[in-house]
């Protein structure tokens, strides 16, 4: 997957449309990212025992197709290329700028 935890994401689609945020978790098998703060759902709890109940919010993840990567370099939302570089290693590249993105934290 192209996206990973802590790449800073615009939402170019649905009812958050221009919304930015940082992506939380991944779900490569579903094609989903969950980003805190978008895609804001709120959901009827019933208390139990000594908790209370009431309206919670909540996050749901968000399809992979409606989101794009912020450059971290020229700040616009751009797709995300590889490349391999000299150490044999593979990077991923902004197809803008052709700046390197650095890599947050990696989860399968």
């Amino acid at each position: 997957m192209k996206l990973h935890i802590g790449d800073q994401i615009l939402v170019t689609s649905g009812k958050d449309k221009g919304q930015k945020g940082t992506v939380d978790h991944v779900f490569p098998v579903k094609n989903r990212v969950l980003v805190q703060g978008v895609n804001v759902y709120k959901k009827a709890r019933r208390g139990f025992g000594n908790k209370p109940g009431g309206m919670i919010e909540f996050s749901r993840p968000l399809f992979t197709a409606s989101i794009a990567l912020l450059c971290p370099k020229c700040t616009k939302p751009t797709r995300v290329g590889y490349l391999v570089d000299k150490r044999g290693e593979k990077v991923r590249i902004c197809k803008k700028c052709k700046a390197v993105i650095e890599s947050g934290v990696r989860k399968k």
